[in-house]
């Protein structure tokens, strides 16, 4: 029987940890959505050699993607409110298990 990844993980895990977004598609309409969002995530890239590598730090979003009518895309763009910014979407990441992580660049805050 296959787990209902999106019911019993991804659902629980953002009414616990998410906070609400408003979020912004390129095409238009604007939707609150509720994701679990971080401003100093770290991304370590390592070179092919594996020799050398480089850290970056974004803001990143983990979304559950049954609440959205179509997927993220780069360039869309979203609000949150805690932070007081919006940001542009990036890089839009799937996972295997209904969920997304959208790295993140600011546009503005007030």
């Amino acid at each position: 029987m296959p787990i209902d990844w999106d019911g019993l993980v991804l659902e629980p895990s953002m009414k616990t940890f998410g906070e609400p977004v408003t979020y912004m598609p390129a095409a238009g309409g604007a939707f609150s959505i509720t994701g679990v969002f971080d401003d100093a995530y770290l991304k370590e890239v390592m070179f092919e050699d594996a020799s050398t590598g480089v850290t970056e730090v974004s803001a990143v979003l983990g979304i559950q993607l049954s609440q959205f009518p179509a997927k993220p895309i780069q360039g869309d763009q979203l609000f949150v409110p805690r932070a007081n910014s919006t940001y542009v979407v990036r890089d839009a990441r799937p996972d295997s298990h209904g969920g997304m992580k959208l790295l993140l660049s600011k546009v503005s805050s007030p």
